[in-house]
């Protein structure tokens, strides 16, 4: 026979290392595993056999009785004590093992805490309309700080009022399942959102956002994700400059020729630095593994320091004005030939939308699959900005845009891309040679050489800014050994004109405009029929399944509460009866009828009978028989001592010890005997009315008016510990308890909750603006209701060390919520109007 052992460590009993203990359920564990084990309660300790909640001795385990009949079965040899010390010394190796998983839900937990901190609440940003002009325009205002987000590069906090800018990502899921007005919470609708758009477009989101918060980049402030529920969209907010680059840098006097001579200091000073924050917006970019693609002077903000910062939100739809431009020559499948080719390059030059042209043919092969490649067979790389900004430059000089004489079809329109990409180069360098002269020579040799048709060929970024800081300095300066740090090119590189989230915001633009302006305003390759803009796959349902509602008629005044047991729901009213239902199709079986006064709660009771026990505002206690035939009158029926002072019964729970347990108004717990009603204990510690009641795992938890949690035992109904007396903040009444095998949680009238684990305080949340008067905890589920007339649909995620609340949806109620139950995924409620409903899942 093998020796008898501790549960915990399974080592042997013995007289020296592992000496048996009794604890008060009866089970025992070794001496030194109950002095481990971990006591979130100060004078009581969960059994290792049976989870019970027992006392424990100040004095520590070795106050305990021995297990002596234990200790003479016991004699384990050399080999055994040695195997128990090594089980002894894995023992927090197996607990780790052992521990409870939570079940994943449509997201993970992972990406809830990856992404979470991006989402801003609904109410951080104000909408102003814009009444002066004759178009409806908005500015979007951030209302107030919106969180704090710490990556370890940067702790970033937003300004009040900050002015913003959105950039529409994809349509938001309206929420609703269908005719039960069951809606998805705000931050669970975003996520579903975001989790099906698919790992390429979240990677480069999560590019983005961790570019922007880095403090050497030169990129807009992305201040995160916010979801406007009444256009369903969900933008990317970003920061806002009004500084532009041509309006900083001003207008280029009037003269004939550019040269030291007849430009003034001031002048050259103020192009030079203006060229050389342009660069350090694009070698900023280029540091964080990312690519603008396609640029203009809308893209280039200034801020109020004078530094170049780059428009995320203008880079991102300036793709669209690259559609327009293509799809005027993009019809009836034809493909796009030699002339409109050069055509294309040519209008998106006038309209200041800068394209190089290895850029250029990636973009129209999305809509021309036959496209000839001839004209651009180079990759895409840094090389590709750097033909962006020589346009730029040569802007800045000439004072305009680039004449339109610069390119010329002549007589040679059918000719190739390459052909007509030379002659225009050569016109270029001809302005440029009339233009710019004297010191201005080894710039203009740089900016025509960023025009190579080949990236490979073209010069660093950090070539033109040494040339362009040449103006200031003097050459010698340039060449006096300062440092430059060459960013070097990476394979991995990310261009955010062929990103996802590109195509995602012009879809979703395109969408969101149709649906404000109508048809008309909406414009581009992706309008067809209807509303447009974002693949179906991108905003398919949350759930595959449905939810359910149906109605329970029967009550006449507001219903009180519910009890499952037997096969049967019972529900239970201020109408003096207690309604029988079956659960497999909601239809209603019996009636009880036999109190005098309004019942105020209802339980199901599973000892040697199954029983219905209900109790009401004049302390009247009944026993119902659910067996076949049920019958109106009540099986048993006994009232507490009345006391006038006092409102009744508040509160019902029962042990599978034959007890059954009543919450007062004279602040008293009574422990009844079901087999002859009388009363065995009362138990006294609450200074105000016993609210609710809750029995499990060898514990009474009971709730009060006094803002405090009881706990007692149910084998001695002796006191174990009080909850909530050292949290900090005001003691507000508990209305409602609930609980299962490793969660307590507790719900208030000034809205809030708090949860316990393993009888250790885990955290407190406000999930309602007003009293929650009703509370059910089903697996993770956590289910409130209350003067809000709403349902609040929660879940308990985390580990061991963590507990996060997160909401997840709501059900509307045309009145107070007073009674809830969760069981096998349906939702029964009970309102102040006597209407009760179940919600159920249906596919």
């Amino acid at each position: 026979m093998e020796p008898p052992e501790c549960p915990v460590c399974l080592a042997a009993y013995d007289g020296d290392d592992a000496v048996p203990r009794v604890l008060a359920c009866g089970h025992s564990a070794c001496e030194t595993c109950l002095a481990r084990l971990p006591r979130a309660l100060p004078h009581a300790v969960r059994c290792p056999a049976c989870t019970q909640l027992v006392k424990f001795p100040p004095q520590g385990p070795a106050s305990l009785p021995k297990n002596i009949d234990l200790l003479r079965l016991c004699n384990p040899g050399p080999e055994r004590a040695d195997r128990d010390r090594s089980r002894r010394g894995s023992l927090d190796d197996d607990r780790r093992v052992n521990r409870e998983l939570f079940v994943v839900k449509t997201w993970s937990d992972q990406f809830y805490a990856a992404w979470k901190e991006w989402i801003l609440p609904y109410d951080a940003l104000s909408v102003e309309e814009d009444r002066g002009g004759d178009q409806r325009d908005f500015c979007y205002k951030l209302v107030g700080r919106i969180g704090h987000v710490d990556s370890g590069l940067l702790s970033m906090r937003c300004r009040e009022k900050q002015e913003i800018s959105l950039v529409p990502m994809v349509s938001l899921s309206n929420g609703n399942q269908d005719s039960s007005g069951f809606r998805f919470d705000y931050v669970a609708r975003v996520l579903t959102c975001l989790s099906s758009i698919g790992e390429e477009a979240l990677n480069e989101l999560a590019l983005i956002l961790r570019a922007s918060l880095r403090r050497q980049c030169r990129l807009c402030q992305v201040y995160g994700l916010w979801g406007n529920l009444k256009e369903e969209v969900l933008y990317l907010v970003c920061e806002r400059l009004s500084g532009q680059v041509l309006q900083v840098f001003g207008e280029l006097p009037q003269f004939d020729g550019i040269d030291g001579n007849n430009v003034s200091k001031d002048w050259v000073s103020n192009f030079a630095i203006t060229g050389m924050e342009i660069c350090e917006g694009l070698i900023s970019l280029h540091k964080q593994g990312l690519i603008a693609g396609c640029l203009s002077f809308s893209c280039m903000k200034i801020d109020e320091f004078g530094h170049a910062y780059i428009d995320l939100n203008e880079v991102l739809m300036l793709e669209r004005k690259v559609s327009v431009v293509a799809g005027k020559y993009v019809s009836d499948g034809k493909g796009i030939d030699n002339k409109e080719l050069c055509n294309i390059f040519h209008e998106l030059l006038e309209s200041d939308a800068l394209v190089s042209p290895e850029v250029l043919f990636e973009l129209l092969r999305r809509w021309d699959a036959k496209l000839d490649d001839s004209g651009s067979s180079h990759l895409i790389g840094y090389g590709s900005d750097v033909w962006v900004l020589g346009c730029m430059l040569i802007r800045l000089l000439m004072g305009a845009a680039f004449p339109g004489e610069t390119w010329s079809m002549r007589e040679e329109g059918d000719s190739d891309f390459s052909v007509l990409y030379i002659n225009w180069l050569e016109n270029v360098g001809s302005l440029l040679e009339k233009k710019v002269t004297l010191n201005f020579v080894s710039l203009r040799l740089v900016l025509l050489e960023c025009f190579n048709l080949d990236p490979q060929k073209r010069p660093l970024i950090t070539d033109v800014r040494k040339c362009i800081r040449e103006l200031i300095v003097g050459y010698q300066c340039c060449n006096g050994g300062i440092d430059e740090e060459v960013v070097r090119e990476d394979p991995e590189v990310h261009c955010l004109t062929f990103g996802k989230l590109c195509r995602m915001a012009c879809k979703s633009s395109d969408a969101w405009r149709k649906e404000l302006h109508g048809s008309e305003h909406a414009g581009g390759a992706d309008n067809q029929n209807g509303k447009v803009g974002v693949d179906k796959e991108l905003v398919e349902g949350l759930s595959e399944q449905s939810v359910k509602c149906k109605d329970l008629r029967g009550h006449l005044d507001s219903i009180t509460g519910f009890a499952i047991g037997g096969g049967f729901l019972f529900s239970c009213s201020f109408d003096k009866t207690i309604q029988v239902w079956s659960l497999q199709d909601f239809s209603h079986i019996h009636s009880f009828r036999g109190h005098e006064h309004k019942i105020t709660a209802v339980i199901y009771a599973d000892g040697e009978q199954q029983l219905c026990v209900s109790a009401d505002s004049g302390s009247g206690i009944c026993v119902w028989k659910i067996h076949s035939p049920m019958m109106e009158e009540p099986l048993k029926k006994w009232s507490e001592q009345k006391d006038w002072r006092y409102s009744g019964i508040h509160a019902l729970a029962y042990s599978r010890n034959g007890y059954l347990y009543t919450g007062s108004g004279d602040k008293l717990i009574k422990a009844w005997s079901l087999q002859d009603c009388t009363l065995s204990c009362s138990m006294d510690g609450h200074k105000s009315v016993v609210s609710t009641l809750v029995a499990f795992d060898g514990v009474l938890y009971s709730g009060s008016w006094d803002g405090t949690v009881r706990l007692w035992c149910l084998s001695d109904h002796s006191a174990l510990a009080v909850l909530g007396e050292d949290i900090p903040g005001s003691m507000s009444p508990v209305l409602s308890i609930t609980g299962e095998r490793h969660f307590l949680v507790a719900v208030h009238e000034n809205g809030s909750i708090k949860v316990w684990k393993n009888d250790m305080y885990i955290k407190s949340a406000k999930v309602h603006n007003s009293a929650i008067f009703a509370v059910s905890l089903e697996g993770k589920w956590l289910i409130t209701g209350g003067r809000e007339k709403t349902i609040n649909i929660l879940e308990l995620s985390g580990d061991e060390l963590q507990v996060d609340i997160r909401p997840v949806g709501s059900i509307p109620c045309g009145s107070v919520v007073t009674a809830l139950l969760s069981w096998q995924g349906k939702i029964f409620v009970g309102c102040a109007d006597r209407s009760a409903k179940v919600y159920y899942s249906g596919k």
